[in-house]
C-alpha cells in the first residue's frame, strides 16, 4: 500500500466540520474529503479505487461510493470508525447532534462523514486546527431531505 501524505488532501478544520454539519456544502464535497484520504483518485468518469485504497474499501466499492446518498456505503463508514473514536463530534467540536426536527437521513450521514474525519485525523497523529480553507458555500437547503442542486437522493 502506497502511503497517503496528509499534505496531499483538503485541510480539515473546525470551521470545515461546522460548514459540513451546518449543511452549507455539498454532499459531493463531503464525499471527496473522504474518498481521497480513503486513496480514491480522480480520474475522467469519476473517483476509483487507488493503489492506497484498503482493499475491503477497494473490492466493496471499486468506483468511489456515494456515502451519504448511499446507505451501505453510510452504514461502512460508521461501522469503520474506531470505537476509542466515536465521541469525537461530542468532545472536539461539542456536537451533540440534530434535533429532532432536524433528523434527516443525509444530516445524519454527514456526521457520520466528520466523525469519520475526526478519526482519522486521530489516527494520523494530527491536530484538528481551528480554521482552513472551507467548501464553497451554499446556503443551507430549504428541503434538508433533497439537499443542494446536484446533492444525490438519499437512499
Amino acid at each position: 500500500m502506497l502511503p497517503i501524505h496528509v499534505s496531499d488532501h483538503w485541510p480539515l478544520s473546525r470551521a470545515l466540520f461546522l460548514q459540513i454539519l451546518d449543511d452549507r456544502c455539498s454532499d459531493q464535497f463531503v464525499c471527496e474529503r473522504i474518498w481521497e484520504r480513503l486513496g480514491y483518485v480522480p480520474r475522467g468518469d469519476g473517483w476509483h479505487a487507488g493503489p492506497s485504497t484498503p482493499a475491503d474499501w477497494a473490492d466493496a466499492f471499486p468506483t468511489a461510493p456515494e456515502l451519504i446518498a448511499e446507505r451501505p456505503a453510510s452504514v461502512r463508514l460508521t461501522r469503520s470508525i474506531p470505537k476509542q473514536h466515536k465521541q469525537l463530534l461530542k468532545h472536539q467540536l461539542g456536537f451533540t447532534g440534530y434535533r429532532i426536527g432536524e433528523l434527516y437521513p443525509r444530516r445524519t450521514r454527514r456526521a457520520t462523514a466528520v466523525s469519520w474525519l475526526l478519526a482519522w485525523l486521530m489516527q494520523q497523529g494530527e491536530p484538528l486546527v481551528e480554521t482552513g480553507p472551507l467548501a464553497p458555500e451554499l446556503p443551507v437547503p430549504e428541503n434538508p431531505v433533497a439537499g443542494h442542486p446536484g446533492d444525490r437522493p438519499v437512499r
